[in-house]
């Protein structure tokens, strides 16, 4: 029985339409009560699809571009492919939409087309990112990148938000919610991380565990990390940079260094291997967009098959969940906005 619709931008990201597609078949074939709603070319789509069962496609030739202005690209493209993804949502013709596209358009059909959740002051983006220690899990970096600027309220919302994704999606019972700063001490930081210092001290809904400074986010002391979008987009680059570049450094020492590195290199294969994997931030799904009516879900342009399917799998997990019913029911009964932003 199907029960689940996802709207799919068949044509966003590098690898499009070709890794989509495998990365939607893949997750048909997983999860029988689901149903994918394609938006593109369609001759292109069809050269790889294979099996058209719980698929439907809907022809566009027009699409957004990475070099597209994302707010006029939303407005002016009115038959893009992401566009008509996002309308369905609206339209109550799918539960959620999904893009490997351009990042700022795909936000901005969030806010314009898909609509904030009343009570939400200013969406954030959620990222997943892998975290070392004991427990060798994840934890969730909320706002990583959807707004420049933030008041203290927002982060508030945002700690809210992090904790309800953190329980249905990742199944962490009591989430910890730390504030990202330039100190541990409660008075560190800016005016705005000190208000929402105090915000998150004093709501008991909330396992508020402290400022947490950078050099230790990745050690598990917090399931969820606030930040404003310009601090935690700093920090999600910085942390893929460094992975990315240290993977290098390392293969390129233990290769470079003769007979015996070679040597070394073959016998620390296993756990070189083992720890790229878990910088891989793939099996983590794609970063969403909270505070809107449906889950709106962007992983990166470079997607391939399986990166497509882990996150149409953290889609479902979404929708299954009810985590979007929870943020009404809860933002209709608190009031967390501040007065400007009504």
């Amino acid at each position: 029985m199907i029960g689940l619709k996802i709207a799919v931008d068949a044509m966003g990201g590098d690898n499009a339409p070709q890794a989509v597609v495998a990365g939607v078949e893949r997750a048909r074939d997983e999860f029988k009560d689901t149903e994918f709603l394609l938006f593109g070319v369609e001759d292109e789509i069809r050269k790889f699809l294979k099996d058209e069962t719980r698929i439907t496609i809907t022809h566009t030739d027009e699409m957004i571009v990475m070099n597209d202005e994302p707010v006029r690209a939303i407005r002016r493209k009115k038959n893009a492919s992401m566009v008509l993804a996002a309308k369905a949502v609206k339209d109550d013709e799918a539960d959620a939409v999904f893009s490997c596209g351009n990042t700022g358009a795909l936000l901005a059909a969030g806010l314009l087309i898909v609509g904030r959740i009343k009570g939400i002051s200013r969406p954030g983006l959620l990222s997943t990112l892998p975290m070392f220690g004991e427990s060798a899990g994840a934890f969730n970096l909320l706002d990583s990148g959807a707004n420049a600027e933030n008041k203290p309220e927002h982060l508030h919302q945002y700690a809210v938000l992090g904790k309800y994704y953190a329980q249905k999606v990742r199944q962490v019972e009591n989430p910890r919610i730390g504030l990202l700063n330039n100190g541990t001490e409660p008075h560190k930081g800016s005016k705005v991380t000190q208000e929402a210092y105090k915000l998150l001290q004093e709501d008991p809904a909330i396992n508020f565990v402290g400022n947490i400074e950078s050099s230790a986010i990745l050690n598990d002391v917090a399931d969820v990390v606030v930040a404003d979008g310009f601090t935690g987009n700093a920090v999600l680059k910085a942390i893929e940079g460094t992975a990315s570049s240290v993977m290098h450094l390392v293969k390129d020492a233990l290769l470079n260094s003769g007979f015996k590195g070679k040597i070394g290199a073959l016998l620390l294969k296993p756990s070189l291997m083992e720890l790229k994997e878990k910088m891989n931030q793939s099996q983590y799904g794609g970063a969403v967009l909270l505070g809107v009516k449906a889950p709106v879900v962007k992983a990166h342009g470079s997607s391939d098959e399986l990166t497509v399917y882990y996150t149409l799998k953290q889609i479902h997990t979404m929708i299954e969940g009810k985590m979007i019913p929870d943020f009404v029911d809860y933002f209709s009964q608190h009031n967390l906005s501040t007065k400007t932003d009504k």
